[in-house]
């Protein structure tokens, strides 16, 4: 292991430590996107403590992965067990029984299966044989088996969800995800990068929290330089990560790039029938299991409409990198040096940076409702959303609380480099937002205009007695409390 320190995690911790201590053989799943840092949480948890490990090789074959498994085998046991090739992974995982007998060891023995989706080959029996292994032999056994694999969605299908020999046999699961705000700040300070929150806030909405891309953020440049470097040199990881991305993740990943292309020109989200229609997209029931795919990777997500059905469900891109790899990165790679510094002064980057901005607060619901003291109050979050029609004009709400305590929070999320400050016309438009909502919705309960922006409000005559809650980013960069 390195000596870079393990940020965060730490109710994951926990449940890995957890398993560890059990007097009984444990199954823990870790799930979760590609460079999360599933792999870092279980080493750095595990660290000298594993017997024996595995990592799945992309696109090789059965025959392959065998041999990578006894090559790891011969490697753990020192040279001790024979290289013997097995037939099939029945004999793989009966070798692997026998090594870990060998050992005899008396505190809790550590097997760890990393990728998992790519070791288990079509039609490979790998499912088979680690069924054989876990029931025939590692039940009765002290022995933790953490299997790991970023296709969150073949890893529920497969193995969470298992039809045959490992259904129900998961003893815990781990879903991570990735950086908060406050981690990915305490992340660039353990690598000594003392970026101001407005800053760091910039490079969360092009890259999100992913642990792996923001290792390549530098000490001594802005968050714009950094950007810049990362994403649009020719040398920089995520001048073309997207290709691999989904190509990496799920098998004919053509549908998924898709949708999430659709989804990126649409702020409000889209309902599942607009994504078929918008993205030329084939009806049937595919798109559901896509849709579905790409909502336990984390790369989208969903949520009711305030006061309607399930099907008219909203479908947002939630993925900071591939939105801005989409709006900016895409079309802009051979640009040449500071091509960042001048994209910034377009409108397109004003439309952007509202999107990704108001994408970041609702991930960060916890410290929303945190700052305005109702983490113990029950609340839903939803958006809202009417058509316009020749009479009157269409209405958008992005982010309601709506509260058990008889309060509606209506929260209007502004993205600026300075204090807002409310303009007469902007007061009528809000104001005239508020009187809509009420009169759509036919609410008896309080509605607080909440806004939530960088650096807060400047208080003039057009906000007083119309904006009742003001948060700043700072709120966004509170710590939860672990439950």
């Amino acid at each position: 292991m390195t000596n870079t320190p393990l940020i965060g995690r730490v109710e994951e911790q926990k449940i890995l430590e957890k398993a560890l201590q059990s007097p009984k053989a444990e199954m823990v799943s870790v799930i979760g996107r590609r460079r999360v840092g599933k792999t870092f949480l279980v080493k750095s948890t595990y660290d000298g403590r594993i017997d024996f490990e595995i990592t799945g090789i992309q696109n090789a074959t059965r025959k392959e992965q065998l041999r990578n498994f006894m090559i790891q085998l011969s490697s753990f046991s020192k040279g001790s067990f024979p290289q013997t090739e097995p037939k099939d992974w029945l004999e793989a995982f009966h070798f692997l029984s026998k090594f870990l007998e060998m050992k005899q060891k008396q505190e809790k023995m550590m097997v760890f299966l990393d990728e998992l989706p790519w070791l288990s080959t079509h039609r490979s029996g790998f499912l088979k044989g680690l069924s054989f292994f876990w029931n025939s032999w590692a039940v009765n056994q002290n022995i933790v088996v953490v299997i790991c694999g970023s296709a969150a969605s073949w890893m529920i299908r497969k193995v969470v969800h298992h039809k045959g020999g490992l259904h129900n046999r998961i003893t815990r699961r781990i879903t991570l995800k990735p950086f908060t705000l406050a981690e990915t700040e305490d992340f660039l300070k353990s690598k000594n990068i003392n970026l101001d929150r407005y800053q760091i806030l910039h490079l969360y909405m092009a890259m999100g929290g992913i642990p792996h891309y923001l290792n390549e953020v530098e000490a001594g440049m802005s968050a714009a330089q950094n950007i810049n470097q990362i994403c649009f040199s020719q040398n920089g990881l995520l001048n073309d990560e997207f290709s691999k991305l989904y190509s990496s993740l799920f098998e004919n990943s053509e549908i998924h790039v898709k949708i999430i292309r659709t989804l990126a020109a649409k702020r409000k989200g889209l309902t599942r029938s607009e994504i078929v229609r918008k993205g030329n997209l084939p009806e049937g029931g595919g798109i559901t299991k896509v849709l579905e795919e790409l909502l336990h990777s984390g790369f989208i997500s969903m949520n009711y409409p305030f006061g309607k059905k399930k099907k008219d469900s909203l479908y947002r891109l939630s993925d900071e990198y591939s939105l801005f790899y989409i709006r900016f990165i895409e079309k802009n790679r051979s640009e040449g040096q500071s091509v960042w510094q001048q994209l910034s002064q377009t409108p397109a980057y004003t439309s952007w940076a509202g999107y990704a901005f108001e994408s970041i607060c609702l991930k960060h619901l916890p410290q929303v409702k945190k700052a305005l003291g109702i983490s113990g109050v029950y609340s839903t979050a939803s958006s809202f959303y009417k058509k316009g029609n020749e009479e009157e004009e269409g209405l958008q709400i992005d982010l309601l609380i709506d509260r058990k305590d008889h309060v509606i929070n209506l929260c209007e999320m502004k993205f600026y480099s300075a204090e807002v400050t409310i303009t007469k016309s902007i007061a009528m438009e809000l104001r005239n937002k508020i009187a809509s909502f009420k009169e759509a919705t036919k609410t008896r309960k309080q509605v607080f205009l909440t806004l939530i922006t960088t650096f807060g409000l400047k208080q003039n005559q057009h906000s007083l007695g119309l904006v009742d809650i003001t948060l700043t980013m700072n709120s966004l960069f509170e710590k939860e409390i672990p439950g």
